[in-house]
């Protein structure tokens, strides 16, 4: 596809003055574990490995997110589980993702530092799945399946962390539930899954199938991590089978208590430097940017923003750009970052289609600020609030125009005045 050169579009918007820049540190009181590793190798214990003989062997499952020090939760899980005398399998846990290929989710699971000579166990990434069973959740029957490689195992250990869920919200969102349910149905069960909770509802769609999954799989339970406003861990436990669904929505609670936000709520404009699997699974956290793009799931109330211009891609999200569609305008550097293949697989498995789409795409940072100053109508660079951001996983430094410093919580401090400036087009803050 041929998109625009900045010859071609220059002359169709005049540029806007710009406004100062402040650039700003967030930091709201946490609570943090010291060493979540040790934690979480102590948290083992209050699983059930009663009735294992030695070598058996032990699926762990882990996902696709970048979950803080996830690869050295992950050694220190599998580590556990060989000093009990059992043979730890690495099972990727992340449905779709990876483009629906084991060789995706092996490609995942290293850019996480999780491979197989860091853990000293194998990882099995065979996307074949068996479907146990089939259940109806309102008017829907839903196939629910289950990966082979964790079935084969003798015992399972889901490890995840709680979070709001990047499309709906309900009293049971993103944790070992949802991994055990979606991450372990690889790409058939995900699919499923996904086409009957738009319909019926993501919370029914996971109540119906968790029991039908725990009792075709040897599930043990599983170790859950909630992370602070930083994105680093606040909290571990271990939850034995059969107990996830009693327990998560407290720890869901807890995690929307410590979830990183934007400090201010009305924004013209938000500008995220890079988006990616690694940062949410919608690319962009959903909850930060206050924009779902669901069918049958309206959007959060808060924040409002007005126009969102996503710049780029992490290395990590390896050309997944799920999520790129959230935002409103984008550029061409971004787009020759996309993987297709890996960001419609993840579409196509989601149902969530919007988020696949392309947006407005300049040529360039300049253009495409230019741009937005324009669209937002009435523009005035001694009024308008702009949030610029890395990602919304990291929002500790940030920049915001001068006239929303006034606006800023007692938690956010100032600590330098910037210009934005463009060489060659491309945009950068500098000290004035």
């Amino acid at each position: 596809m041929n998109f625009p050169d900045r010859g071609d579009v220059d002359h169709l918007i005049d540029p806007q003055p710009l406004p100062d820049f402040a650039r700003v540190q967030y930091e709201p009181e946490t609570a943090a574990v010291g060493d979540p590793s040790t934690a979480a190798r102590a948290e083992l214990d209050r699983l059930d490995f009663d009735g294992l003989e030695s070598g058996a062997t032990v699926a762990v499952a882990v996902g696709s997110r970048g979950i803080h020090h996830i690869d050295d939760i992950a050694e220190a899980v599998v580590k556990a589980v060989r000093d009990r005398g059992f043979e730890p399998v690495v099972v990727p846990a992340m449905g779709s993702h990876g483009g629906a290929t084991p060789e995706g989710q092996h490609e995942v699971l290293e850019s996480l530092g999780i491979t197989e000579s860091r853990l000293d166990a194998p990882i099995d990434a065979r996307m074949d799945t068996t479907q146990v069973d089939t259940v109806t959740v309102g008017d829907t029957e839903f196939p629910v399946h289950v990966s082979t490689a964790a079935r084969e195992s003798d015992a399972v250990v889901v490890v995840n962390r709680v979070k709001p869920h990047t499309n709906y919200s309900g009293h049971i969102e993103s944790g070992l539930a949802k991994m055990t349910v979606v991450g372990l149905g690889k790409q058939h069960g995900a699919k499923a899954f996904h086409s009957t909770a738009i319909n019926e509802g993501y919370v029914e769609a996971l109540e119906a199938a968790l029991p039908v999954v725990e009792s075709a799989l040897p599930l043990v339970g599983g170790v859950v991590l909630v992370e602070n406003f930083h994105e680093k861990t606040a909290h571990v436990e271990a939850i034995p089978a059969g107990s996830f669904t009693d327990r998560e929505p407290a720890l869901l609670e807890r995690a929307y208590d410590e979830m990183a936000t934007l400090p201010v709520e009305d924004i013209d404009l938000l500008v995220v430097d890079e988006l990616g699997k690694d940062v949410s699974g919608a690319g962009m956290d959903t909850n930060v940017i206050g924009r779902y793009r669901v069918l049958n799931a309206p959007d959060p109330d808060e924040p409002s923003i007005k126009l969102l211009y996503a710049r780029g891609l992490t290395e990590a999200t390896k050309g997944n750009g799920n999520g790129i569609g959230l935002a409103d305008i984008t550029r061409r550097a971004a787009v020759d970052q996309l993987d297709l293949q890996k960001t419609y697989a993840n579409a196509l498995t989601s149902g969530s289609t919007a988020k696949a789409k392309l947006p407005l795409v300049a040529p360039d940072d300049e253009f495409a600020i230019r741009t937005a100053l324009s669209a937002l109508g009435g523009y005035d660079p001694d009024t308008v609030r702009i949030v610029w951001i890395r990602n919304t996983q990291d929002l500790s430094t940030l920049h915001v125009s001068e006239p929303l410093v006034d606006d800023l919580p007692t938690a956010v401090a100032v600590t330098d005045r910037e210009s934005l400036t463009f060489a060659d087009g491309t945009a950068s803050f500098a000290r004035e």
